[in-house]
């Protein structure tokens, strides 16, 4: 039996929750746009606006550590926000980031991406002198913690069940966490990206899994995300060939293969059967 869809943020309840455990005096200001599991607008008591964001059945050990990482970036020049509060909450965190400027960009342009390829590339060897940092897993042979699941693909239909099939042989020649010290953002995508009015890149957002490993892991993920309706088809084959002659074929294969299985799980879970098929069609090009 496979997972449901992820539970969604009730941030107004995580107000009032992060309000009884603590004396930071939010007041909610409604919810963010976007997001798979959702965030809130928030103000503390000296009327600094922030964002409320929340891991579920975590440690905030974890989460202090992802904060550490994120000053890691900033230190890099990447625009990232700061973690002003982690929070222990019952079973939960609640994290209050920073606010960053921009919005969404709704223009993914070649130039974009450019912009953020070379974020990518400040972050190469940042986690050198910080061994104890976790690495990053692929989950190509078993199920991730809540994404990533083999279950749902093994059940959904015969096409998922190629491509589930196809992910397991990849994963059967492929160390289950990643070499590498480059700090990997593992979710580095065009929705978790702000620009300004200029189009310059003013956030980079939505680092709760970051971790150790490749940066090459990140291209490909950014590279998936491209692959959407508001890109330009000349940024998205541009990013596609940049991978193709610049990785090794054996590591862009296995990082093909868990976007592949990370993104057909949670279209079957979360979307419908038109992304289904865009994310099985896009995974062919990479695995065959």
């Amino acid at each position: 039996m496979t997972a449901g869809p992820v539970r969604r943020l009730d941030a107004a309840a995580l107000t009032a929750a992060v309000n009884e455990t603590s004396e930071l005096g939010l007041t909610f200001l409604g919810p963010a746009r976007g997001g798979n599991v959702g965030a809130g607008y928030v103000t503390d008591r000296e009327g600094r606006r922030g964002v409320l964001t929340w891991q579920p059945g975590t440690p905030a050990a974890r989460h202090r550590q992802v904060a550490e990482l994120v000053e890691v970036a900033r230190t890099r020049g990447v625009p990232a926000p700061r973690y002003q509060h982690v929070l222990q909450v019952g079973d939960d965190v609640a994290v209050v980031q920073e606010l960053l400027p921009g919005a969404a960009p709704d223009d993914l342009s070649p130039d974009l991406v450019h912009q953020l390829i070379e974020l990518n590339r400040r972050l190469r060897g940042a986690l050198t002198d910080r061994p104890g940092v976790p690495a990053a897993e692929l989950h190509l042979t078993s199920s991730g913690p809540g994404f990533c699941l083999h279950e749902t693909l093994l059940i959904h239909s015969r096409r998922t069940r190629r491509l589930l099939d196809q992910v397991r042989e990849v994963g059967a020649v492929t160390p289950p966490a990643m070499a590498g010290h480059d700090l990997v953002h593992l979710d580095y995508q065009p929705a978790n990206v702000l620009v300004d009015g200029a189009g310059r890149v003013s956030g980079v957002v939505d680092w709760d899994g970051t971790a150790r490993g490749d940066g090459d892991l990140d291209l490909v993920t950014l590279c998936f995300g491209l692959h959407t309706a508001a890109a330009s088809p000349t940024a998205a084959d541009q990013l596609e060939h940049l991978l193709r002659t610049g990785v090794e074929p054996d590591r862009l294969r296995a990082y093909w293969a868990h976007m592949s299985l990370r993104l057909v799980d949670w279209a079957i879970r979360h979307h419908g059967p038109e992304d289904v098929d865009r994310w099985l069609a896009l995974a062919a090009r990479g695995l065959g």
